[in-house]
Formats: structure tokens, sequence, C-alpha cells
């Protein structure tokens, strides 16, 4: 039998204004005025080095607080209809994994201080990577049923849904 496990171990630990997941903004975008605070483990400070080059990172982080057990279809914040999970961004995911895109604000030895960040308060942190447009962004895009649910719940911030 093949063994398909995989884990991961934080390298530091995300600190935002959010102590629960009801009334957090639920992107990146909506949360644009918000700061946080990544604490890394001190022997990663050295991985930091020209991060404060660039005006955006990617965090990958696990949400802690959400109940692994994802249903296949969901209803997302942003609309009322049902979608697959997968074209979705809920935080209720078979490895509950989730990813965001900040502004680097300041880098100081083991501490990455960020603007627009959607987590809770206390999120282990498992990868940065740096944002880099002509990369991370294609020339073409189409954002699926996202597009076209406004007139769906339109929500901004969580509830208790996927808590």
């Amino acid at each position: 039998m093949d063994d398909r496990s995989i884990s991961y171990e934080p390298i530091g630990e995300i600190s935002t204004p959010f102590d629960r997941a009801e009334g957090m903004p639920i992107q990146p975008s909506v949360a644009a005025e918000t700061t946080g605070v990544v604490e890394f483990d001190p022997e990663y400070a050295p991985a930091l080095r020209d991060l404060d080059g660039f005006s955006h990172c990617i965090l990958l982080y696990h949400f802690h607080a959400s109940d692994a057990d994802a249903d296949l279809t969901v209803t997302p914040f942003l609309d009322a209809t049902e979608h697959g999970l997968f074209s979705t961004r809920a935080p209720r995911r078979p490895n509950s994994i989730g990813i965001s895109v900040v502004a680097v604000d300041d880098v100081d030895d083991a501490t990455l201080t960020v603007t627009g960040i959607d987590v809770l308060d206390g999120t282990p942190l498992l990868d940065v990577k740096p944002f880099v447009p002509e990369f991370d962004v294609p020339d073409r895009t189409e954002s699926g049923w996202i597009a076209a649910a406004a007139d769906g719940d339109g929500r901004e911030y969580a509830d208790d849904r996927f808590v």
C-alpha cells in the first residue's frame, strides 16, 4: 500500500485582530487596511532577506480553526447557490491549507508586518513566497461563477457556516 501521508511543521504564527471567524473579511481585498504580524521561528530570520523589496507576498497557512470535514459542495459567502468546493475559497477543505496575497509593510529580523490580512489570530504559517506579477498574474483570466454572483449573497465578511 502506498503511504500518501504528508506532514508539515509551521514556520511561524500570524497575529491579526480577528479572534473569531464570524465578521472577519473573507478575502485580503476586503481587509485592505488590516495589519497583521507574522512572527517566524527565529531560525527562519535569514530566509526573510530581500523580501522587503517586494510589494506583496503570498502566505500559505493552516486553517487551524476550521473543521477538516469538508463538504464537496458548498454555498460560499459570495453567492446563494451551491458550488463545487474546488471552485470556491471556502475554508473547510480536505487539506486545511489557506492562501492570502498580502502587502509587505516591513521586515525586521524574524518579523514580517503585512497589510490586507484576512486570517484568524494565531494561524500557523506554512510558507511564504514573493508575489511576482509577471509570474502570478495570467494575461487572460475568468472568474467563473463569481463574475455572475452579484445577484447572490455578496457577503464580504464570514459567518459561522465553515467553522
